[in-house]
């Protein structure tokens, strides 16, 4: 699975995500959110984000992109992997369902 990573997550999470990008890669630091939920549709990532508009794009147009939604609030990028390494098993069934858009993670 690759990952778009929203601008409130650090850029080098994409170094643990092979083939995933984050929007300063894509020149997206500044698009409104519709812009970047069309770059993450039209080239076939997931959109991984702490932003809940993402939240709401998802409910309003569906799947793709499919959406994780970090709900962790401020922490330390290895907190934040840790984190999401946490819920691995949970993201590869995200990933295999082809019907489901939306993923929140929360502690």
């Amino acid at each position: 699975m690759m990952f778009l990573l929203d601008h409130n997550l650090p850029p080098s999470l994409k170094r643990t995500f092979p083939g995933s990008l984050h929007v300063t890669d894509v020149g997206l630091e500044s698009a409104d959110d519709e812009v970047v939920w069309e770059y993450a549709r039209d080239n076939d990532f997931t959109l991984m984000t702490k932003d809940s508009d993402f939240q709401h794009l998802s409910a309003r147009f569906g799947p793709p992109p499919k959406v994780i939604w970090l709900r962790v609030g401020n922490v330390r990028t290895a907190d934040l992997l840790t984190f999401i390494n946490s819920f691995d098993d949970e993201i590869r069934e995200f990933a295999a369902d082809p019907v489901v858009g939306l993923l929140v993670l929360s502690r």
